[in-house]
């Protein structure tokens, strides 16, 4: 059996969603006050966002050794992210299931940084 190759849409697709995703987080970064390039760089990105939302850098480490955890904590940090622009549960739901369409609306929106958790 082949493996599954994708056509040519599919792969405009996918790019064209990896490149609004990008650009919206690197917005949101920005907004934050935190260099926007930070979203290229894997493991740095989530260091960065950690100083987002307030959280210590150790929880980067939980993140990438502590399984089960790293879940719990990444949907925490989403949340965190969502109360630092003025928005709750309901909005952080949005960012787990429909990210396509929740991180333009913090990174293009006229939305502000309040600071860590919104405090």
């Amino acid at each position: 059996m082949d493996a599954y190759q994708f056509t040519a849409t599919e792969l405009i697709v996918i790019l064209a969603i990896t490149v609004i995703l990008i650009v919206a987080e690197w917005k949101v970064y920005e907004k934050a006050g935190k260099p926007g390039w930070a979203v290229l760089i894997p493991i740095y990105n989530v260091l960065v966002l950690l100083e987002i939302v307030g959280k210590p850098w150790w929880w980067l480490l939980i993140m990438l050794f502590v399984p089960v955890v790293n879940v719990i904590f990444g949907i925490w940090m989403l949340n965190l992210l969502s109360k630092s622009f003025g928005y709750n549960e309901g909005f952080t739901l949005g960012l787990i299931f429909l990210p396509i369409i929740f991180f333009p609306i913090l990174g293009f929106g006229k939305t502000t940084y309040q600071g860590p958790a919104g405090k």
